[in-house]
């Protein structure tokens, strides 16, 4: 230190040298985060883009980051149904109510997967072992219940539903995915198809012809509604196949 009581004051007043800014830190890769950037990439660009590759770069980081949290790409699967089950408000089973219940109930789920371009995909080909996916069923199941149907009957029966919205959610995802291209011409409305029906070749379509209007017919989710009536409607009726294969 300088000898000189000026230059040690000079010193002490003097400015402290600027300390090089300390980088952000990045955010933890955690199992929501995954689940958050799965649900960007297919609201932004379908569930086909779904990779494990694409969430990583969302996220910036690379695929090895997730692998701490996921195995693989059927973890993202699992994660992306039991958050849009989250959403999911289920009712108090009624006896007196259980169809409307369970139409309701899959209406939701129904809705869910149709805010993100094809995730119903994800619902396919997969037993749920994500929670909020399994309260989803244990609630459906509850109402089946509720209403007397019998516990196989019941088990079936939203094995056969559960499909059947998951598919229905994807037809309306891929058509309204190749009407947002012009060139996609052959999606045709309903006044086009009924052009095309009535003027098949009448010894060959007779039925077409005549019901062309009934056949395109149909607005919003009737036939969603028509369906789910079906298989609820017969369930008082139904009884399964004896044994168990």
């Amino acid at each position: 230190m300088s000898s000189d009581p000026r230059q040690r004051r000079a010193a002490r007043h003097a400015q402290p040298a600027g300390e090089p800014a300390a980088a952000p830190r990045k955010k933890p890769i955690t199992v929501d985060r995954i689940t958050d950037a799965a649900l960007q990439v297919v609201a932004t660009e379908g569930y086909d883009a779904l990779t494990i590759r694409r969430v990583a770069a969302v996220l910036g980081t690379g695929p090895s980051s997730l692998y701490a949290h996921i195995v693989g790409k059927e973890d993202i699967d699992d994660l992306l149904v039991g958050r849009l089950c989250s959403g999911v408000v289920l009712p108090e089973p009624d006896p007196a109510a259980w169809r409307e219940q369970i139409r309701d109930v899959y209406a939701q789920i129904r809705d869910q997967y149709l805010k993100y371009p094809g995730v119903s995909r994800a619902a396919l080909g997969m037993v749920p072992t994500n929670l909020s996916a399994l309260r989803v069923r244990e609630g459906l199941l509850a109402i089946l219940l509720a209403g007397g149907i019998e516990p196989r009957s019941a088990a079936w029966a939203l094995d056969a539903l559960s499909l059947y919205v998951s598919a229905y959610a994807l037809e309306q995802s891929l058509v309204q995915q190749r009407r947002k291209h012009p060139d996609q011409e052959w999606v045709l409305g309903r006044e086009e198809l009924i052009h095309r029906f009535t003027a098949l070749p009448a010894d060959t379509f007779p039925q077409t012809r005549r019901h062309a209007a009934e056949l395109t017919s149909g607005t919003g989710h009737d036939r969603f509604d028509f369906t789910l009536g079906l298989i609820t409607d017969s369930l008082t009726q139904a009884a399964p196949a004896s044994g168990t294969g």
